[in-house]
């Protein structure tokens, strides 16, 4: 297979269990180059914890996870070099509290990169300015919206270009009115080429932004498809139900 159309991600049997509680039963899932994939199902299903295996932050108990077409779930994988390929946001948007704004999105690049501070300054700077937070950038996070500090999280995640883009649940812990603003970014993001595995319950983006969603019932796929068939017509019952309690 060629690099160009080899997937990014390429997730094979994946099985992860806490205890006897199996969360994920021998999932499979390719994401390509440029693909936005959105993750859909309730509390539990296993998409957060699917996104943590695929940043090594969960141990598999069975599977392999491709990155790219390396096997990064091999026993003497660098996790280290694995998760600074991989731009993460959280719900929570983590950012360092005795950090400035400037200086939040230029860590990863000049620690882990290697980047000079003014290249990554430089960059840093562009990326605040496009989402309109320049002038925020010498302030510390607590003086931030929530909507302003998880916009800042998702630039600090592109700062260092990526191969892929996990965000999960990141407008859960906003006020309605600041996540708007956050799922406009994302769009933009998309509209860039980057690649995104995406868990989210906010079904009216998943409509628009998805090249692709992926409904999980305990553990596994249960359905998937282009958003117009998986949300707008679901074929299996489980999906029916579940966004019939979520869009009523």
């Amino acid at each position: 297979m060629s690099a160009e159309n080899m997937p990014v991600l390429d997730v094979r049997g994946v099985v992860k269990a806490f205890g006897t509680n199996v969360v994920l039963r021998g999932l499979d899932l390719e994401i390509a180059k440029h693909e936005v994939v959105v993750l859909l199902g309730a509390s539990g299903s296993g998409k957060s914890t699917l996104l943590r295996t695929v940043n090594l932050l969960e141990r598999l108990d069975d599977g392999q996870i491709f990155l790219s077409g390396e096997d990064i779930t091999t026993p003497h994988v660098d996790v280290n070099k694995v998760r600074a390929r991989i731009g993460v946001v959280f719900q929570h948007y983590n950012l360092f509290p005795h950090l400035r704004v400037l200086d939040n999105v230029t860590l990863a690049a000049r620690k882990v990169h290697g980047h000079d501070r003014e290249a990554a300054e430089k960059r840093g700077l562009e990326l605040l300015t496009r989402i309109g937070l320049e002038s925020k950038a010498r302030e510390y996070p607590d003086r931030l919206s929530g909507g302003q500090q998880q916009r800042v999280a998702i630039v600090r995640a592109l700062a260092t270009n990526p191969e892929l883009l996990l965000l999960d649940e990141i407008t859960s812990a906003l006020d309605p009115i600041l996540v708007g603003e956050v799922l406009d970014l994302v769009r933009e993001v998309k509209s860039q080429g980057s690649t995104i595995l995406m868990a989210t319950h906010e079904i009216g983006f998943a409509r628009s932004a998805a090249d692709r969603v992926v409904f999980l019932e305990r553990g596994r796929i249960v359905e998937q498809g282009p958003p117009e068939q998986v949300i707008d017509n679901p074929q299996e019952k489980s999906t029916q139900e579940f966004l019939r309690r979520v869009l009523h």
